[in-house]
């Protein structure tokens, strides 16, 4: 799998991953995506450690998408985490989450999110903004080159 054309999905729900994937398709985003269901998990695939040891980590994902409340390693933490490391630092992340919580959405800036997306609860709409998201992060903004 080449991570500069892959979608980093952090999502514990099992229907939003589920919805999440199938917006992705409808929409034509002919990415591959790997889903990571905690923290822990999405850090191990990022940095090349515990399941992921020896991936090459130059190959970053050209966007993460990020639930806020996950197991074991909380989305907030994932965030600081990857803009503390010089590695990941310029990697898009979008906060894609349920969460309509001010604290959540102040902290999510501040930790340095791209974007902060609120997941409708509405089956049509969530399926639209995953699409537009994924057209949006993929298609026309320009992602950072890879390191040389």
């Amino acid at each position: 799998m080449n991570s500069r054309k892959t979608i980093l999905l952090v999502e514990d729900n099992a229907n939003d991953e589920y919805l999440t994937l199938r917006a992705l398709k409808k929409y034509n985003v002919a990415n591959d995506v790997m889903v990571a269901r905690d923290g822990v998990e999405a850090l191990d695939y990022l940095f090349g450690s515990g399941a992921h040891e020896g991936r090459d980590t130059r190959e970053l994902p050209l966007v993460v998408l990020l639930d806020l409340k996950l197991p074991k390693v909380d989305g907030l933490e994932v965030l600081r985490r990857v803009r503390s490391d010089e590695r990941t630092k310029l990697l898009p992340v979008v906060i894609l989450t349920s969460s309509n919580e001010e604290r959540d959405v102040i902290n999510g800036y501040k930790l340095g999110t791209n974007s902060y997306v609120q997941k409708p609860v509405d089956f049509a709409a969530f399926m639209d903004a995953v699409g537009q998201l994924g057209l949006y992060w993929l298609m026309l903004n320009q992602p950072v080159p890879p390191p040389k």
